[in-house]
C-alpha cells in the first residue's frame, strides 16, 4: 500500500476534499449560459477577496503567464520600468520584461530581505521616465512578504501605475487592491485558492486597460482588450479550464464561509506556530524579521551539506509520507521550505512539525526531541493575537 503523503510544498497546495469532488461534476458548454453562471460567479468571489471592484480576467495559464501578460500589456518596446524583486519569481518577471525589450530597470534586494520603500523612492526620482513599477507581494523562494502598503503609497504618489505578484499571497495574506490604488494583480488557482494549477487571475483596473490601449509590446493569447470583450458577456476568447474553474468555486466557497479575514489570521497564526516550532528546536529561520511570510518558511540547511540536506528531504517523502521543498537558484542546497497556505489549520502545523522533529532525530541532527510541538502549542494558545499578519500596520 502506498504510503499517503502530505503536501507541504509552496504551491501546488493540498486540495480540499470538497474541491477534489467539485471537479468531477461533468463539462458543460464553454459558451452556454451554465458557464456564464460559473464564470460570473467565480470572478465576483475573487473581487470579493482581492477587496476590489476592477474587472478580473481569467487565463488559462500558470502565474507565469499572468506575469508576461501583465508586462505584454502593460509596457511597449524600449520602454523604462521598475522591478522590485525580492527573490527568483521577482527575478523571473524582469527576466520576462527584458525579454520583451524593455528597459528594465532592477531593484533587487539581498536574499531574504524586503524592499524598502524609500529605494522606490529614489530610483522613481532618479529615472523620472519611469511609469510602472512592478512589486512581489509574495516570495516563496525566499519566504518573505513585502509590506505592501507603503510601497504603493510611494508609487501612486507620483502617480505612477503599479502591478502586483500576488500569485502565493492573494486570499492568504492581507492585501487591499482598491484600497491601496492596485492597478494589476495577478495571482493564480495552485496557492490560496485551493485548485490544481491552470488558471491566471488578473484584476485589471481602469488605469490599466488605458496604458494598454497605449502600449506598443505584441500580444495575442494574452490580450487584456480581447478578454474583457468575451468577459463581458461571461465567456472567455479561449476555452477555459472548466474543471480547475469549478475547483476554483468551491475553494471560493470555503474562503468566504470561513471569512477573508479570518484566512487571513489562520495564516498568520499558522506562520507564527511553524516559526515558533523550528526555531525552539534550535533551526535557523532563512528570511528576516519582520516580513517572513505566512504561507512559506524557508530554513538554512541543518544537515552542512547539500547532499545531506536532500537525503533529510527524502527521508521525510519516503518514510514519513511529509514533502517539503528545497531551495532554488542560488539557494539550492542552502534552505528548504515548509509551504503552509491554502487548506491548512492548527493540526497541520502539528503533524508537519512533528515528522520534521522525528527525521531530523532519525539523521542525528538533534540533540533533544520533543521541542517543535510544545512550541507551537504555546503559540497557538495565545492566539491570534501574538501573530499580526505581515503587511497590516
Amino acid at each position: 500500500m502506498a504510503l499517503e503523503q502530505q503536501l507541504r510544498v509552496p504551491g501546488p497546495t493540498p486540495l480540499p476534499e470538497r474541491v477534489v469532488r467539485s471537479q468531477s461534476r461533468p463539462m458543460i458548454n464553454h459558451r452556454g449560459p451554465e458557464f456564464a453562471a460559473l464564470m460570473a460567479e467565480v470572478c465576483s468571489g475573487i473581487q470579493e477577496v482581492l477587496r476590489t471592484r476592477n474587472d478580473v480576467l481569467l487565463f488559462p495559464s500558470s502565474g507565469t503567464g499572468g506575469l508576461e501578460a501583465a508586462v505584454a500589456n502593460m509596457l511597449s518596446p524600449g520602454e523604462k520600468a521598475l522591478f522590485c524583486s525580492i527573490g527568483s519569481f521577482g527575478d523571473r518577471w524582469a527576466d520576462i520584461a527584458t525579454a520583451y525589450g524593455v528597459d528594465v530597470v532592477r531593484l533587487k534586494m539581498p536574499e531574504g530581505e524586503a524592499i524598502d520603500p524609500e529605494d522606490v523612492e529614489r530610483l522613481l526620482a532618479e529615472n523620472p521616465t519611469i511609469e510602472k513599477v512592478f512589486v512581489t507581494h509574495n516570495e516563496t523562494s525566499t519566504g518573505v512578504t513585502n509590506d505592501m502598503p507603503p510601497i504603493a503609497a510611494v508609487v501612486k504618489g507620483r502617480g505612477k501605475l503599479i502591478a502586483v505578484d500576488s500569485v502565493s499571497g492573494a486570499s492568504c495574506l492581507p492585501l487591499d487592491t482598491d484600497g491601496l490604488g492596485l492597478d494589476v494583480v495577478v495571482t493564480g488557482s495552485q496557492k490560496g485558492w485551493m485548485a490544481p494549477p491552470g488558471l491566471a487571475m488578473i484584476a485589471v483596473s481602469k488605469d490599466a486597460y488605458a496604458a494598454a490601449e497605449r502600449a506598443k509590446l505584441p500580444r495575442w493569447y494574452f490580450d487584456f482588450a480581447r478578454e474583457k470583450k468575451f468577459q463581458e458577456r461571461n465567456q472567455t476568447y479561449t476555452t477555459p479550464p472548466v474543471s480547475v474553474m469549478y475547483a476554483v468555486q468551491e475553494g471560493l466557497h470555503m474562503i468566504l464561509e470561513e471569512g477573508v479575514e479570518n484566512v487571513w489570521a489562520r495564516h498568520a497564526l499558522v506562520g507564527s506556530m511553524i516559526r515558533g516550532g523550528v526555531e525552539a528546536a534550535g533551526l535557523r529561520l532563512f528570511a528576516a524579521k519582520p516580513y517572513r511570510s505566512n504561507t512559506v518558511t524557508p530554513i538554512h540547511n541543518p544537515a552542512g551539506t547539500p547532499e545531506e540536506l536532500s537525503k533529510l528531504l527524502t527521508l521525510l517523502r519516503t518514510k514519513h509520507g511529509l514533502v517539503l521543498a528545497g531551495g532554488q537558484g542560488d539557494l539550492k542546497g542552502k534552505i528548504f521550505r515548509i509551504g503552509h497556505l491554502g487548506a491548512v489549520d492548527i493540526g497541520d502545523v502539528f503533524v508537519i512539525l512533528a515528522y520534521l522533529e522525528l527525521a531530523l532525530s532519525e539523521m542525528g541532527l538533534l540533540s533533544r526531541v520533543g521541542l517543535m510541538v510544545p512550541a507551537a502549542q504555546a503559540i497557538a494558545r495565545e492566539g491570534v493575537a501574538s501573530a499580526e499578519p505581515a503587511g497590516v500596520h
